[in-house]
């Protein structure tokens, strides 16, 4: 669902009282804030800071979990706002003034049991973990991965059937990404949300549940609490985007992106190593 874009007179809405409606601009950040070597050049770091002093609800959007996610928060220089970590599983509220810093405002959860039967059956030499409510990993043969945040424990895959999950992840070594997606899509899984990485990676999430569900959740929010948003603008290079680029006004896709991302953005910006997303930021700035 798409966020209607206020019609402003001069610039001015009347529910502000004279101030400037704020956009909220929802920033991916593997492959878009950060490149695949994890590294944020200075001018996507300056260009996201200026967007955020000015004013915008600046969301960092990702399938990272929420221990994984707080740095970048943190290295933006966010002190108030929201973050959507688990691609729409976990909503945080960032206050720093706070004694942790956030806290969880939201949190969606699914008991993924019968997906893991099917896929182990599908794809018997794959990797397994699953998010807790908690925010805890449990994962199967040693199975880590910096997008957790925390250090999975390792337990049987019978000990994951009964868990209540805000996220799944599997991960196969020795499989090629295209005979990995079409494994799952012969699987024919029911009930959740999945998507597809760049390698052979899947995440899951509860049914309905991504980015964009969580971001509109997130709209709503901040306007019943009074804020006028202008416009929503998202940012993003993997499948786990498309929702969320088609959920913006303004959905851009990053230069590398795969094309079936791209043919869902309304443009598409330069890639990552080209600081594509500073030249969408620097757009939104006032001049």
């Amino acid at each position: 669902m798409k966020s209607a874009t206020l019609n402003i007179m001069n610039g001015v809405h009347p529910a502000t009282n004279g101030a400037t409606p704020k956009k909220l601009v929802s920033l991916d950040v593997d492959g878009t804030l950060v490149n695949h070597d994890g590294h944020m050049s200075p001018r996507v770091r300056e260009m996201a800071q200026a967007v955020v002093n000015e004013g915008h609800h600046v969301v960092i959007s990702t399938g990272r979990s929420r221990g994984a996610t707080l740095p970048i928060v943190e290295l933006l220089g966010i002190e108030r706002g929201h973050a959507v970590a688990s691609n729409g599983g976990v909503t945080l509220r960032i206050d720093t003034s706070g004694p942790d810093g956030y806290e969880v405002i939201n949190r969606e959860t699914f008991h993924p049991g019968q997906v893991l039967v099917k896929l182990r059956k599908a794809l018997p030499t794959a990797k397994f973990a699953l998010e807790t409510v908690t925010g805890e990993f449990l994962a199967t043969e040693r199975f880590q991965d910096m997008s957790f945040g925390v250090d999975a424990r390792g337990v049987a895959f019978d000990q994951l059937l009964d868990v209540e999950a805000v996220r799944l992840v599997v991960f196969a070594t020795d499989t090629s990404a295209e005979d990995f997606g079409d494994a799952v899509q012969n699987i024919g899984l029911h009930g959740v949300t999945y998507s597809v990485g760049y390698s052979a990676w899947l995440d899951i999430a509860g049914e309905g549940i991504s980015k964009a569900s969580a971001l509109q959740n997130l709209h709503d929010r901040l306007t019943n609490a009074g804020h006028v948003i202008s416009e929503t603008v998202a940012v993003g290079d993997g499948r786990n985007d498309v929702e969320m680029l088609q959920w913006a006004d303004r959905g851009v896709a990053m230069g590398q992106a795969p094309d079936e991302v791209k043919s869902v953005a309304n443009e598409v910006t330069g890639g990552v190593d080209e600081d594509g997303l500073a030249d969408v930021l620097e757009s939104l700035l006032e001049r």
